[in-house]
């Protein structure tokens, strides 16, 4: 089972990555961070470090995820026509968490970069 510290040691991993705040970006550009649930429509979104938020390489790899496993991947209106997909930690193994955040780095890191670091 995956948790947020996984999540941390695996995106810091990943060439020229940082972290602000829970926030994973290359090259300025977010690829993964902890959600951010509306527990009450009247309040702050109550940050949730269970569950991280996945940019994909379109709506339709979201869809795609989903459909292959409504247990571990989800959407919410908030995200509706935005590539990226929530994802339940404890659903995951570490090489499985590991693989997601490989392809969530793939689509906000510079083409040369992701060049040099499948060399």
């Amino acid at each position: 089972m995956a948790d947020f510290e996984d999540v941390r040691r695996i995106a810091l991993s990943l060439p020229e990555t940082a972290e602000d705040e829970g926030k994973f970006a290359v090259a300025g550009k977010g690829f993964a961070w902890p959600w951010r649930e509306r527990v009450d429509p009247k309040r702050a979104r109550v940050t949730r470090f269970d569950i991280v938020a996945l940019r994909t390489d379109g709506v339709g790899e979201k869809d795609a995820l989903i459909a292959s496993d409504g247990a571990k991947f989800f959407t919410e209106p908030h995200y509706d026509g935005y590539p990226a997909v929530l994802l339940r930690l404890d659903t995951l193994d570490v090489d499985e968490l590991r693989e997601l955040l490989t392809d969530a780095w793939r689509t906000k890191a510079p083409k040369r970069l992701v060049k040099e670091f499948d060399a």
